[in-house]
């Protein structure tokens, strides 16, 4: 962990395919933490996703690694696995689940989408796995009452929505490259998310799930503001990580925070603050994060 190159505490990302929300954010994270402080060098690399992260982390093969807030839960919670013990470094941004089709798509509801094919994503990403939670609390399953597509790569399932290969793309975010790619085409996109009533019955089964705005405006030709589902994403690190590199990490970040702001649409979000919001209890929150924190006067 940390290896020493030039002077520089060397610390790898693992972030998801390319063409995904992870990289892009990887890239605004690990040069923004890199300017704040020379001695670190933040190194993205490329991985399948959130599910790939967490045994990566275990294993020692990355330092930190970015996962969605429901597969963080799962590992923590030893569903579908055994527990894990890792530790948060800092909140990304909040990350719902939402579709979008073609300007043309007869579907307005999710009612509408049952039984079409449906590009969920990357297999190994989180956003499969928010999928997973959020239509398991509406009532349905997404193997099962859909047409399931699983990506090699996040950035592939535009093109399909586009050719007709897909009824629709899930997946969600601020500014998230797949979306943007959507909106952005000839003739525009629209976005279909759970109902009030949907939204009501997910709450009730899985609380750790939350409501999310996406103001209007958030995609081109997006006029009003919409209510997804959502949790937030999350840089994670094994208890092993230096607790004087986390504390580091923690303090770049919180330095260049105006700096990450202005690299990604989300980085805002990436605050101390919303760390500690975010994470299910304080201890779970690396000891070095802490530390720094508590320097800063954000914990007391």
């Amino acid at each position: 962990m940390g290896a020493v190159a030039q002077q520089k505490t060397v610390v790898v990302l693992g972030t998801a395919t390319p063409g995904g929300g992870f990289p892009v954010y990887g890239a605004a994270y690990s040069s923004t933490l890199n300017e704040m402080d020379p001695t670190l060098s933040v190194e993205p690399r490329n991985t399948k996703g959130s599910t790939e992260n967490i045994p990566l982390l275990e294993a020692g093969k990355i330092d930190i690694g970015q996962a969605t807030g429901e597969v963080t839960y799962e590992a923590l919670q030893g569903i579908g696995r055994p527990k894990v013990d890792l530790r948060i470094i800092n909140a990304m941004y909040s990350n719902f689940g939402m579709f979008v089709v073609r300007p043309d798509s007869p579907a307005r509801t999710i009612a509408d989408l049952r039984g079409q094919p449906i590009a969920w994503g990357a297999s190994g990403s989180g956003f499969v796995v928010l999928a997973r939670y959020v239509f398991d609390g509406i009532g349905l399953d997404i193997n099962r009452d859909f047409k399931p597509i699983y990506l090699e790569k996040a950035g592939d399932g535009p093109a399909m929505v586009q050719d007709g290969r897909a009824a629709a793309l899930w997946g969600g975010g601020i500014g998230w490259p797949g979306f943007v790619t959507m909106a952005k085409a000839p003739g525009g996109a629209r976005f279909i998310a759970p109902t009030s009533g949907d939204i009501e019955r997910v709450l009730a089964r899985h609380a750790f799930i939350k409501p999310m705005n996406v103001p209007a405006g958030s995609y081109p030709g997006q006029d009003s503001p919409i209510t997804a589902l959502g949790s937030y994403s999350l840089v994670l690190a094994a208890p092993s990580l230096h607790e004087d590199v986390a504390y580091r990490l923690a303090r770049a970040l919180h330095k260049g925070k105006g700096v990450i702001a202005a690299r990604h649409a989300q980085g805002g979000e990436s605050t101390l603050e919303s760390t500690l919001a975010a994470a299910p209890r304080q201890d779970l929150i690396h000891p070095g994060v802490l530390r720094y924190m508590r320097e800063a006067g954000i914990l007391h």
